[in-house]
């Protein structure tokens, strides 16, 4: 079972804004690493000032390695960095100078930085439990008896560093969630003002009256909408069609329903008042006569009603014309033989008369050309049935030696109730529907029927021809 789509506004704003969302976050991560880079160049920039500002502190005096750092000089060094320092001197043999001379030592892999014209390394480490950033530098020392490369070792703790990386972190999901939430509102109006249009559809099919079936106007939409539009007012065309095509049966069936009903009504009331039964016998016998017409006009009328609404529904099978040609003589024989008609069947068995079709219907076809022909011969007549292949497909024609019917009526007998003046004359009791039922069948399986006069130009032949399939592509 299929889903159902859901509303096209709710899956355009996920579709927009999702992917909006994951996109902003993955720029706010990165705009937060580019910002801690860039505070921890400022910081490092900083912590490198202080250790060059130490490192002008250190001289050689009577061959040892001093420094000179007063107390000032720290309490500056810790209020411009807003942080905690801890600092050490180290001599040309690795001894401790000055400071403190537990701070953690310079690691083996720690690359020297190629961001600062000088011969320092930075690298992270734990002292007194804290995280610090140490920036170790190399500061070359010597006087007139030596000269060496002494190390200058400045550390600061993390907390102001986390602070400005809490305050980055901050004003960045700050800012983008503030650009989010006003993209979101602009795709929110854009979404509205996109599927306006739509909604004006949706109105003009609402506020419609029933019977209003006219085309809807495709400038309405938008260019990408306007086939499904189209399709719309095809499907209204043809919905017009179908109630036209039942206001039409509704009139023809009751008009000629009325007049055998009232018969039946005039013929009740006559054997109601009749006391001579032998007389009372002739009017029921009148009735059932009456009768039997009548029921066939509204099975004639029931299946033109079926046909008309695209058949009864039945699987399409390959349906053997042959077969139903058989079977339709088999059943027609006994009425042929009580009016002493010559009823024959010629008919080719295999593929070439196998055609796709609902069975019930081509039964129909079949059995209302067969007893056309059946009723408008004369006694004494002669009535053919016959199947064959051909090269453009199956053909099935029935051929009577009846009157026929004139050239200039044979489109007219197509129409419901239509009846030629010849077929008045040979069948006053006729309903008109035969051949409007044969054109229909034949219509729904893709057929095309002919009427012509017979091979010696007495009567009429049918031709009903079922063309071949189409080969797929």
């Amino acid at each position: 079972m299929s889903r159902q789509p859901g509303s096209l506004r709710n899956q355009l704003l996920r579709w927009l804004i999702a992917p909006l969302v994951v996109l902003v976050a993955l720029n706010t991560v990165s705009l937060y690493q580019d910002a801690l880079e860039a505070a921890d160049i400022a910081y490092d920039r900083s912590l490198l000032a202080s250790t060059r500002a130490l490192a002008e502190r250190v001289s050689v005096q009577d061959g040892k390695v001093v420094a000179d750092v007063p107390y000032l000089a720290l309490d500056s060094f810790e209020t411009d960095t807003l942080g905690r320092i801890y600092y050490r001197v180290g001599g040309l043999r690795g001894e401790t100078v000055s400071g403190y001379d537990d701070l953690p030592p310079v690691p083996d892999r720690v690359p020297r930085s190629e961001l600062y014209p000088a011969l320092v390394r930075f690298y992270h480490a734990d002292y007194n439990g804290e995280p610090v950033r140490i920036a170790a530098l190399l500061q070359p020392v010597f006087d007139d008896s030596m000269r060496g490369i002494a190390l200058i070792q400045v550390g600061e703790t993390l907390d102001a560093r986390r602070a400005l990386s809490r305050r980055i972190l901050l004003n960045t999901l700050v800012r983008q969630a503030l650009m989010v939430l006003a993209v979101a509102t602009l795709v929110w109006f854009a979404v509205r003002l996109v599927l306006r249009p739509l909604m004006r559809l949706k109105n003009e099919v609402e506020t419609r009256a029933l019977s209003d079936l006219s085309d809807v106007d495709p400038a309405l939409v938008h260019k990408e909408v306007r086939p499904l539009v189209a399709a719309m007012n095809g499907a209204m065309t043809r919905m017009q069609d179908l109630i036209a095509s039942q206001r039409r049966f509704i009139a023809d069936a009751s008009h000629q329903l009325r007049t055998p009903l009232a018969v039946l009504k005039t013929q009740a009331e006559l054997a109601l008042r009749e006391h001579d039964p032998a007389a009372a016998q002739e009017i029921v016998r009148s009735i059932a006569a009456t009768l039997d017409a009548t029921v066939h006009l509204a099975n004639r009328l029931l299946t033109l009603a079926r046909i008309e609404h695209g058949g009864d529904g039945a699987h399409v099978e390959p349906v053997s014309l042959t077969a139903v040609a058989r079977q339709v003589g088999l059943e027609l024989a006994l009425p042929a033989v009580q009016k002493g008609i010559d009823l024959a069947l010629e008919a080719e068995d295999g593929p070439g008369t196998t055609v796709p079709g609902q069975a019930l219907l081509l039964h129909e076809l079949v059995t209302n050309l067969a007893d056309n022909a059946i009723r408008y011969t004369p006694p004494g007549g002669s009535v053919l049935l016959r199947v064959r292949a051909t090269p453009a497909g199956a053909l099935l024609d029935v051929e009577d030696s009846g009157p026929g019917i004139p050239e200039a009526e044979r489109d007219k007998v197509f129409t419901p109730f239509y009846r030629a003046q010849a077929a008045l004359e040979s069948n006053p009791g006729g309903t008109g529907l035969g051949l409007a039922i044969v054109r229909d069948i034949a219509a729904l399986h893709g057929a095309g029927v002919r009427l012509d006069a017979a091979e010696d130009g007495r009567g009429l032949r049918v031709e009903v021809l079922f063309k071949l399939p189409a080969p797929p592509d």
